[in-house]
């Protein structure tokens, strides 16, 4: 059975930090591309930023350099650095496998 747990999220102050991560157990890690979303209350869930095989990231245009992904194909995990957060990068943010989704971790930021 495929599951991926994320972890780290929680409230912050703007300008402040989060490190995401997501554990993944029954699936074969290494040959999938790690990707994270987010879903904020009223919006369509979107993607945030990737990782392949190769270790080669992606970012949608909004992360600005502010975010950094990265994983461990050793340990089956991968992380999401959140740097310079706003207000608006408040959302559930989900980690996502081939066919496979987290149950999702909140961030919240604000003063």
């Amino acid at each position: 059975q495929v599951q991926l747990v994320e972890s780290g999220g929680g409230w912050v102050q703007p300008g402040g930090s989060l490190r995401l991560s997501c554990a993944a157990s029954g699936i074969n890690f290494g040959i999938y591309t790690m990707t994270w979303y987010r879903q904020a209350p009223g919006k369509q869930r979107e993607l945030v930023a990737g990782i392949n095989t190769a270790g080669n990231a992606f970012y949608a245009g909004f992360v600005k350099d502010r975010f950094d992904i990265s994983r461990d194909n050793a340990k089956n995990t991968g992380d999401l650095q959140l740097n310079s957060l706003e207000p608006e990068d408040t959302a559930v943010y989900y980690c996502n496998m081939g066919l496979a989704w987290g149950q999702g971790t909140q961030v919240t930021v604000s003063s």
